[in-house]
C-alpha cells in the first residue's frame, strides 16, 4: 500500500506534537527520541531541530545542543528561538562572548522576547560589564516588569558599581513580587551593610533565614553585620553557624573577607578557622 503524502504528514506532525508534549512535561530523552524520527523523514524541520537543542540542553548535553540549533540556524537564519537556545548553551558553556553575539542576533530577529534580554544582561555580569547588564535587565524589565529575577540580577549589577541605593530599591521590587525570596533578603542585608545600616541589615538576613532556615548565607550576612558593630561574640557564633552549613566555602570566604580583619588575630576566629 503505498502511503500518501497527507498520511505522511500527518504522521510527521503527530511525531513533533509529540515530541513538543514529551519536553513540556521533562521527558527529555522521549523528546529527542521523537524530534530525531520527524528530522530523519524531514531534514529541514527546523523547530523539530530547535527543540531537540532545547531537550539536548536540559539532558545536559551543551556541545549536542548548540550544534542543534546550528542546525535549525542553517535552514533558517532569521529563527530568532535557535539564536536564543544556543546562546544560553554557550553561556552554560562559559563562552560568554559568543553567548552575547547569538543573544544579540536572536534580539535583531525578535526584539521583543524579555527573556532574551535577560539572559544577554546575565552574560555582561559574568564578563563583568555590569553597565551592559543593567541596559539589558532594563529592556527585560521594560517587557516583562513583574519577572522578580530580572530586578535580582539588575540590583546585583548596580551593586556591583557601587550604587548601592539604587540597589536597594531593585531589591524592594522584588520582595514586593515575591516576599519569600530568601536570596534577595540576603542580599539586602548585605547592600545595608555598604550603606552602614547594620540594625537594619541583621533584620534583613533574620528575614531571610525565616523563609530558609538551612541558609549559610544569612549566617554569615549576620557575622559580617556583627564584625562590623564590633560585637566580636556574635560574629564569632554566626560565623560558626555559616561554618558548619557549607565548611569550605565559608572558610575560605572569611580568610580573604575584609570584613573580618578587625577579628583576625584574635584566638577566637583563628580557633574557627582551623576547627575540622
Amino acid at each position: 500500500m503505498s502511503h500518501h503524502p497527507e498520511s505522511h504528514y500527518q504522521d510527521l506532525k503527530t511525531l513533533y506534537e509529540q515530541g513538543h508534549a514529551l519536553y513540556r512535561v521533562g521527558r527529555y530523552e522521549g523528546a529527542v527520541a521523537r524530534f530525531d524520527k520527524v528530522l530523519d523523514r524531514q531534514p529541514d524541520h527546523y523547530e523539530a531541530w530547535s527543540e531537540r537543542g532545547c531537550a539536548l540542553y536540559e539532558l545536559g548535553l551543551h556541545e549536542d545542543a548548540i550544534a542543534s540549533f546550528e542546525r535549525a540556524i542553517d535552514i533558517k537564519p532569521k529563527f530568532a528561538m535557535a539564536w536564543h537556545g544556543k546562546g544560553i548553551a554557550l553561556a552554560k558553556l562559559g563562552r560568554h562572548e559568543a553567548a552575547l553575539e547569538s543573544f544579540s542576533r536572536a534580539l535583531k530577529f525578535d526584539a521583543n522576547d524579555a527573556k532574551v534580554w535577560y539572559n544577554q544582561g546575565q552574560s555582561y555580569s559574568c564578563l563583568y560589564r555590569y553597565r551592559e547588564a543593567i541596559a539589558s535587565f532594563e529592556r527585560a524589565i521594560e517587557l516583562k516588569p513583574d519577572h522578580y529575577r530580572t530586578w535580582y540580577s539588575r540590583a546585583v549589577a548596580l551593586a556591583a558599581l557601587r550604587r548601592y541605593d539604587d540597589a536597594l530599591s531593585c531589591l524592594e521590587t522584588v520582595l514586593t513580587l515575591k516576599r519569600t525570596c530568601f536570596y534577595a533578603w540576603n542580599y539586602r542585608g548585605l547592600v545595608l551593610i555598604k550603606l552602614d545600616r547594620l540594625v537594619d541589615a541583621i533584620i534583613s538576613f533574620d528575614t531571610s533565614l525565616n523563609y530558609k532556615s538551612d541558609n549559610p548565607n544569612a549566617w554569615y550576612g549576620k557575622a559580617c553585620a556583627y564584625v562590623r558593630q564590633g560585637n566580636l561574640e556574635q560574629a564569632i557564633k554566626y560565623l560558626h553557624r555559616a561554618i558548619i552549613l557549607s565548611p569550605n566555602l565559608y572558610r575560605v570566604m572569611a580568610q580573604t573577607d575584609a570584613y573580618f580583619d578587625a577579628i583576625r588575630d584574635t584566638d577566637a576566629f583563628r580557633n574557627l578557622m582551623n576547627s575540622r
